[in-house]
């Protein structure tokens, strides 16, 4: 499993769908599911910018990485958002069958984040909205990725700035420097 980590607007999606598309792998986008889901509740939370509680998201992406049973590896973004998600991704492993590889983060600026937001336009997507996004973001980020690396998993920096082929290609060049996949 190569877990996307970033704050909304740094690529996570774009970079997930390519990879999983280039290597054969499955892309599972925390925020895309919690978009598809019919369950006004969440759907509600997200229009407001709100965090979906840790046990319903971890329900979700539980119910998709047993649907993607079989296939070699999965790309996730946007999860996890909080220490209790990632503790749950780690220790539910017998549930789901599948180990943490990799954590590619994607270090974007504010004001590139937020350029690149307003040219998505999704409805939830307001400035303020954003900031609040960006402050969950960074208020969680420090201690997951303490955590992931305190489990021994491999945690890598990647600079999220430029076309999305140079950012696929420092990627690609993490991927290949864990081993996971050859040239």
């Amino acid at each position: 499993m190569i877990i996307l980590f970033g704050p909304a607007g740094a690529g996570k999606s774009v970079q997930g769908q390519i990879l999983a598309a280039r290597e054969g792998w499955r892309w599972l986008s925390a925020g895309q599911l919690l978009r598809d889901t019919k369950d006004d509740y969440i759907l509600n939370m997200q229009k407001k910018g709100d965090l979906v509680p840790s046990e319903k998201i971890s329900q979700i992406l539980d119910a998709a990485l047993r649907r993607a049973d079989g296939i070699e590896r999965v790309v996730i973004d946007g999860f996890p958002r909080t220490l209790e998600q990632a503790r749950w991704l780690v220790e539910s492993k017998a549930s789901h069958q599948r180990s943490i590889n990799l954590v590619v983060v994607i270090e974007v600026p504010k004001s590139e984040i937020l350029k690149r937001l307003k040219i998505r336009g999704r409805a939830d997507d307001t400035e303020e909205v954003i900031n609040g996004r960006l402050l969950s973001y960074k208020k969680e980020m420090y201690p997951i990725l303490s955590y992931f690396t305190d489990q021994g998993i491999n945690v890598v920096h990647i600079d999220g700035v430029g076309t999305v082929g140079q950012v696929h290609d420092r990627i690609m060049k993490e991927i290949m420097d864990a081993g996971i996949v050859k040239e």
